[in-house]
């Protein structure tokens, strides 16, 4: 699976578009999906990464600000900006060689694609909240005391509910993925009986 670079682009604004709504309102109705964003851009946008990753993370910094500065605050100043803030750079970046790794062991519709799309989200959202909540929990003024056992009780607490929304999104493009993969497969051999 090559894609054009038009494909890419167009795989590139429809994640953007999705990540810049879902971030908005981060606590809203509808779940946050930038880490799945992340992931499935790793898998798309493979080869892609040099201009597609800092532009993904750019446009997660800008949504954070207009969030943040749209609600009154100052965003340097707003809980959420401190050192640990940049462990999004580690974090975002886990949720993308997910999708990169995942990308290079796939061989199209197959069983052993199911279990290493679970296995990949899997890994990859564990490590992507180690960082982000590690570098928040440790770094943001906060955690006013900071323990190891704070920290994995915290890591604990939030792990399901992350996994749980990121799969979510993952397993959403997944099936787009499917039924763009049969639906090309169909046009191909109407087109070769032709």
């Amino acid at each position: 699976m090559t894609l054009t670079l038009r494909s890419r682009l167009a795989v590139f604004l429809a994640l953007a578009a999705v990540m810049a709504a879902t971030r908005l309102n981060h606590f809203g109705l509808v779940p946050d999906a930038s880490w799945a964003v992340f992931f499935v851009a790793g898998f798309y946008l493979r080869g892609s990464v040099r201009w597609a990753f800092p532009a993904l993370m750019a446009l997660a910094v800008a949504v954070d600000y207009l969030v943040i500065t749209g609600s009154g605050q100052s965003f340097w100043s707003h809980y959420c900006m401190s050192p640990g803030y940049w462990f999004l750079l580690p974090a975002h970046a886990s949720m993308w060689l997910g999708g990169s790794l995942l990308r290079r062991a796939y061989r199209g519709l197959e069983p052993r694609a199911l279990a290493l799309l679970a296995v990949s989200v899997f890994a990859s959202v564990a490590a992507c909240h180690f960082f982000a909540q590690g570098g928040f929990y440790w770094l943001a003024s906060a955690v006013a005391e900071p323990t190891v056992a704070g920290w994995a009780k915290n890591y604990a607490d939030w792990f399901l509910p992350y996994l749980r929304n990121a799969s979510a999104y993952v397993a959403a493009a997944a099936t787009l993925h499917v039924v763009a993969t049969w639906a090309l497969a169909r046009r191909a051999a109407v087109a070769t009986a032709r």
